[in-house]
């Protein structure tokens, strides 16, 4: 007898079945190893965790072709309704990424440029063809490009960009990170990205007043002497007097410098 492919039976069991990462109604067989695990986070959480690190790997989305229904416990081939008992293994299916997930207020589309799903809305977002990621329909026209900059790791945690469940943020500089570990390095006033030494926030008022207590903090006469500096925020060299608080671009005004070289003192 055929599956009934009635509403009531398609949308059986949905947003019960699944795991921490995804609502779904079915698992997956991970070509890589044979074996069967609610989504691919939890097939890769697994195989980083074992013992041997020469069994350690991930799976490829994309190579999934087996698939188990969470309902009836049949394996069967990918496919959004399963084929004995007719439910919906996924609300959302994505034939492609081979990705089933129930919960639609996440908004998910498949981006055909990154080549995987996304969320959040297609109308929201687009792709920067240079950055090699979709972005925030804000951030079009109004972004530093960094090429391919999405497709790299975390400065802060290294997990991998370009297909991390966690919000990310691009800094002014264009490099990228996830956004809890932006705010993380705001929260331990740490203000320059880590990749490329550039403020990554509004520091203005701040070198406001680290010039004044510069200014009301005099150093020593034998420390009375210029030094060659670097700066990170506008990258042009300039000099500076030397000061234990700081030195100050003369370019941009910004405290986010380097000495590049230790003249000699005066004697």
């Amino acid at each position: 007898m055929e599956a009934s492919a009635s509403p009531m039976r398609t949308d059986f069991g949905k947003m019960v079945y699944g795991c921490e990462h995804y609502r779904r109604r079915c698992k997956i067989r991970a070509p890589c190893c044979g074996q069967i695990f609610p989504c691919r986070h939890c097939h890769n959480e697994a195989m980083s965790a074992v013992s041997n690190p020469k069994d350690r790997h991930e799976l490829v989305r994309h190579d999934v072709k087996q698939v188990v229904c969470s309902v009836c416990d049949t394996e069967q081939q990918v496919d959004q309704v399963c084929s004995n008992c007719g439910v919906k293994m996924g609300e959302y299916f994505c034939e492609i990424c081979k990705f089933y997930d129930d919960n639609t207020e996440k908004q998910q589309f498949h981006c055909n440029d990154c080549g995987i799903c996304r969320v959040g809305g297609r109308e929201n977002f687009f792709h920067c063809q240079k950055c090699g990621s979709c972005y925030a329909v804000s951030l079009r026209n109004n972004h530093f490009c960094v090429e391919n900059s999405m497709k790299d790791h975390c400065p802060i945690c290294y997990e991998y960009l370009f297909d991390s469940v966690k919000g990310t943020v691009i800094m002014a500089c264009g490099h990228t990170m996830h956004m809890e570990c932006h705010d993380e390095m705001r929260s331990q006033n740490q203000y320059r990205c880590p990749r490329c030494s550039k403020s990554v926030f509004d520091m203005s008022r701040t070198w406001e007043i680290l010039g004044a207590e510069i200014e009301a903090t005099a150093m020593p006469e034998e420390y009375h002497y210029e030094v060659p500096i670097l700066c990170n925020d506008c990258n042009k060299t300039s000099r500076a007097f030397f000061h234990i608080l700081g030195h100050k671009c003369s370019h941009c005004n910004s405290y986010n410098t380097r000495v590049i070289a230790t003249p000699d003192a005066p004697q």
